[in-house]
């Protein structure tokens, strides 16, 4: 598993909820690009679901409406499903690309939460080999 930041790809370097507040940052940011996935996950839409409903209980997110899963793309490249969950915090997207069988997820909240963990859990859910981790805070 490699996991890398947006600042220092060499050092990972995920705030804590103490510097999360010392800084007095608006929001937690995190992308999680996840590469082979299995394909069978990722083109089921009741499993994306069941995804976004874990991740939310897990990161301890609330869910603020149904989560929307739509499969498009007329372009082989790009096709696959996308996922957009609104949380009371702001929200968590997803694409799934069926070419590659890989996943990319975004999780924005104004309430901390642990990228390590969400991404953790995203690569073993989706049975993922590794990922890639970004971080940012949004102040």
């Amino acid at each position: 598993m490699h996991a890398s930041l947006i600042k220092d790809a060499e050092t990972p370097n995920i705030p804590t909820l103490e510097q999360f507040e010392e800084l007095g940052a608006w929001g937690l940011y995190c992308s999680v690009d996840v590469n082979n996935c299995d394909p069978y996950i990722i083109r089921d839409a009741e499993a994306i679901r069941q995804y976004v409903i874990q991740l939310c209980d897990l990161i301890k997110m609330r869910r603020f409406g149904e989560t929307i899963v739509v499969h498009f793309g007329e372009d082989e490249k790009v096709a696959g499903y996308s996922m957009v969950q609104l949380i009371e915090t702001s929200l968590i997207s997803g694409h799934f690309a069926n070419l590659t069988n890989k996943a990319y997820i975004d999780i924005f909240s104004c309430k901390y939460y642990d990228p390590e963990m969400a991404a953790q859990f995203t690569l073993n859910y989706f049975k993922g080999t590794d990922y890639k981790l970004n971080v940012a805070l949004r102040k």
